[in-house]
């Protein structure tokens, strides 16, 4: 196999982002990794970063070859660079020189100043073959959320609700059940498992009294971020119970309590000011579920990256009106009887946080 054999490298870098997403829900704020080892066009080693703060991809596909003997005459393909720092765990770039493998094939650069490349400069100055930008766009899909929180200083915003036929997010007296699906109901689930934060606004919580957590699905509960800027929500909500880590973005004090932050932040700029500061919790991602006021708010700041809208035939022919919202469509699924569309800004997304 050449360099030049981009068939043969696209087939096992497929199978490299394939299992980096079985990290997903467990590595942030690392990105999802995968590795393969072949030798002599068979897989001889496989590995993902499994959970933050464990050994990397490379190293997990590195102890799973039987006869490390042949590492010296096989390729290392891996969707992320190699990185070059000590961090929670050893440099991967320094295990594979010290292995002495052939070559190394990658997806993606580490947008990381920590890494940057320097994982491909050391390994080249090793003496190994190293190949770039195979399943670039894939892989950067894959880990569209870690490129966000590293390039642009904040979480990759996800927007999500459900709306009835006649274009309603909620009965007049708040009430939002169930304009859903089951079906849709459990991907929500799913999609909590994965993400890092769930936000909601504090008339959300007053009516709706969610708990936020995953109960469809299997997978971690997501850290729970509240808006209550002047602390009228009743301390006896599920969302404040401390069973899972619960942020209270206010105007009026900082406190920390066990399973419960209250952060103060000035009444300014306050959307800004709590995406800088999701970021400096080390949040990647967050989604956003509501309510209206809440959701019009992150669109009309033009701070989002995806919405993800449920269409339920149902109808409540009066009621609080959904989000109004234009984006460019990029798919769309039938979950039994509800139509999910998946939107993109039309413009750019949002830049860094000032």
């Amino acid at each position: 196999m050449t360099k030049h054999d981009h068939h043969t490298d696209e087939l096992f870098m497929r199978r490299a982002l394939e299992l980096a997403t079985l990290g997903r829900g467990q590595v942030s704020p690392n990105p999802l990794v995968g590795c393969v080892i072949v030798h002599d066009g068979k897989i001889i080693g496989e590995g993902w970063h499994k959970k933050y703060g464990e050994a990397h991809a490379e190293v997990n596909a590195v102890n799973s070859v039987d006869n490390p003997a042949l590492l010296a005459e096989s390729t290392v393909y891996v969707n992320l660079e190699p990185c070059s720092h000590f961090g929670k765990t050893p440099p991967c770039a320094d295990m594979l020189i010290a292995h002495r493998v052939k070559k190394v094939v990658v997806a993606n650069l580490d947008s990381n100043p920590l890494v940057s490349g320097a994982g491909i400069k050391k390994l080249r100055a090793a003496g190994i073959e190293v190949i770039t930008g195979i399943l670039d766009k894939e892989g950067h899909t894959l880990n569209e959320a870690f490129f966000t929180y590293i390039t642009q200083q904040r979480p990759f915003i996800v927007l999500k609700w459900a709306e009835t036929a006649d274009g309603f997010i909620a009965r007049e007296n708040y009430d939002s059940k169930w304009i859903s699906h089951e079906l849709s109901r459990q991907v929500v689930h799913q999609w909590r498992a994965g993400l890092d934060a769930i936000l909601v606004g504090s008339r959300t919580v007053a009516h709706d009294n969610p708990q936020l957590t995953v109960r469809d699905w299997s997978g971690r509960n997501p850290i729970r971020v509240v808006i209550d800027r002047f602390l009228r929500l009743d301390k006896k909500l599920h969302v404040f119970d401390g069973s899972q880590k619960t942020l209270r973005y206010n105007v009026l004090k900082h406190e920390e309590h066990p399973g419960l932050s209250y952060v103060r932040l000035d009444e300014n700029d306050f959307l800004q000011q709590l995406i800088k500061d999701l970021h400096k919790q080390k949040i990647q991602s967050v989604l956003v579920e509501g309510g209206a006021h809440t959701l019009q708010h992150f669109i009309n700041t033009g701070m989002w990256d995806e919405a993800r809208i449920f269409q339920s035939p149902r109808c409540f022919e009066k009621g609080i009106a959904a989000p109004i919202i234009r984006g460019r469509l990029t798919a769309q699924h039938m979950l039994a009887e509800d139509t999910l569309k998946i939107l993109r800004p039309l413009a750019a997304s949002p830049k860094k946080v000032q």
